[in-house]
């Protein structure tokens, strides 16, 4: 693997021979390295690695800063070799937002990790832009507050990385994403100038960096709103017959005023497949407790897409699955006329947290909502096992590559009145191409967003390549079509970027301008958001 990657230029050899000059020790250019930065988690990548091309376009170097100061100084040592420029967090993201495509220089923030200050009175902390997830998490839990912000990959995913593609965590609903929780951030733009920008001013700069995906520049650290850690956190399932009358519950549920931390709807198929799970025969009580819709569903699904072990049952399931996925048409045709007449319904999990007499009162209050609306009280089971696996999406789907299939998802978002249409759009254009099923989170008055999750698999690498492109092509136009929004909080990278255009109009021209003042050379992270 290490021969099949070129070396540097002898301009950008200079660069590098500079950096590590400057940076002892901070600077790298080893095939392993090469490689590992070479990529995200955008799955039409891991499509590439599972057939053994792991690094198609390995950047030249990878530089480690540890302050604002060295990120504006590799910035302007960058421009003088003319090397592009991709920040990179964690490689998290499933867009192909951190992918070198021109080589280059990546540059990891992760040394850049420390909590800067914490004010108790105003609610706000402020983090360097490499700090993980989890471990900003805990910090804030070490001095009694939260961010309340917890995507599913919170274990594998930076603060930057957060900001930089306008994350939403899954109590959104309640704390907002995390665009609504920023107040300042520090801004190194294209050409090495650092910028102090506050949210809310006027006009509001900072939140035109927040979600521009290291386009523009390098957020290297930002303030944001926090809360005490909530006293109690109240959890409970709930059944609806039918999906429309569970997102008509969650509109009148959230345009009553209540603000649920938690709530999420699951489609049909997929609180089918949670219940089946719940089901199964356990020798122990906690042992059925243990799952949950992002672990139970998730977990069987997969498995039931890429069985494991020996012998004949194995074999045939495996046939079975190959069966099912060179026909998602049939299978996802049956899905949709049987399931809505299943027992049990969709399934959706409410939570409040806080104050104990206030989040009990919002319990109450939404209670009465929902069975209005003719929902059935479930209790606090199915809730309890959802926050128990909240996070298990993150480190289920390599068994599904290993299998010779792949699978993603799709968030896209409107407003009420068009999100049924919504869903049957999308749904209607992606089931010809592949197996797929859908949740209802990130909710608000205004309208929610739908997570799509599709599995699919090809003869061989082109194949699978041209059936994802596919199925990304027609589920945005679907999106599109309707009026949604074709990202809610992965970001947009290179998988939505052909889109982006017909989504915003004469507004990616302003896009572009902005792009020429901040990122002149056009260096910083090329390709992505739909720019040039």
């Amino acid at each position: 693997m290490a021969s099949s990657i070129a070396r540097p230029n002898e301009l950008i050899g200079e660069l590098i021979g500079e950096l590590r000059r400057r940076y002892p020790g901070r600077v790298s250019t080893t095939p392993p390295d090469r490689i590992a930065y070479a990529r995200d988690l955008w799955p039409r990548g891991l499509i590439g690695v599972a057939a053994g091309d792991p690094a198609p376009h390995p950047p030249d170097a990878i530089v480690w800063p540890t302050s604002t100061e060295e990120v504006s100084e590799i910035i302007k040592a960058a421009l003088q070799a003319r090397t592009p420029i991709v920040p990179f967090g964690a490689g998290s993201g499933v867009c192909g937002g951190a992918l070198p495509i021109r080589g280059g220089l990546v540059v990891d923030l992760k040394r850049m990790r420390r909590m800067i200050s914490l004010d108790k009175q105003a609610g706000a902390a402020t983090f360097e832009a490499g700090a993980i997830g989890e471990h900003l998490e805990h910090e804030l839990n070490r001095h009694g507050f939260t961010m309340g912000h917890f995507p599913s990959s919170i274990m594998c995913s930076t603060f930057g990385g957060w900001l930089a593609a306008r994350s939403a965590g899954q109590m959104s609903t309640r704390y907002g994403k995390i665009e609504d929780m920023v107040r300042r951030l520090t801004f190194v733009d294209g050409r090495g100038t650092i910028h102090e920008l506050e949210s809310g001013a006027s006009p509001d700069l900072a939140q035109l960096i927040v979600g521009s995906e290291g386009t523009l520049g390098i957020i290297t650290r930002a303030t944001c709103t926090v809360h005490p850690v909530p006293e109690v956190r109240l959890l409970r399932g709930w059944s609806f017959n039918r999906l429309p009358a569970g997102c008509e519950a969650i509109r009148r549920l959230l345009q009553r005023g209540l603000k649920p931390a938690v709530i999420r709807l699951y489609d049909e198929l997929d609180s089918f497949l949670h219940r089946n799970e719940g089901t199964k025969k356990s020798g122990h009580e906690d042992a059925r407790k243990s799952e949950g819709p992002e672990g139970s569903q998730l977990e069987q699904w997969m498995s039931m897409l890429a069985p494991q072990g020996k012998g004949l049952l194995a074999d045939w399931k495996k046939r079975a699955m190959h069966a099912a996925l060179a026909r998602p048409d049939l299978v996802n045709k049956l899905a949709s006329r049987l399931l809505p007449y299943a027992q049990g319904g969709c399934l959706l999990i409410v939570g409040f947290e806080g104050e104990r007499s206030l989040a009990e009162a919002e319990a109450k209050a939404a209670a009465v909502e929902l069975e209005r609306a003719g929902g059935k009280d479930l209790g606090e089971g199915p809730g309890e096992r959802w926050l128990a696996h909240r996070y298990a999406v993150s480190f289920r789907m390599s068994k599904v590559f290993d299998a010779g299939a792949f699978v993603d998802t799709m968030e896209v978002a409107t407003t009420w009145d068009r999100l049924l249409e919504l869903y049957a759009a999308v749904r209607q254009a992606v089931s010809p191409l592949a197996f797929i099923m859908a949740h209802f989170s990130h909710a608000y008055p205004e309208g929610c967003s739908i997570y799509f999750t599709f599995a699919a698999r090809g003869a061989n690498r082109a194949d699978a390549e041209r059936r994802y492109d596919a199925i990304w092509r027609a589920g945005l136009a679907a999106a599109t079509r309707v009026g949604a929004t074709i990202s809610h909080h992965h970001g947009v990278g290179l998988s939505k970027a052909p889109f982006m255009p017909e989504e915003h109009g004469e507004a990616m021209a302003v896009y572009r301008a902005v792009k020429d003042v901040l990122d002149p050379s056009n260096l910083m992270n090329p390709g992505k958001m739909g720019l040039p």
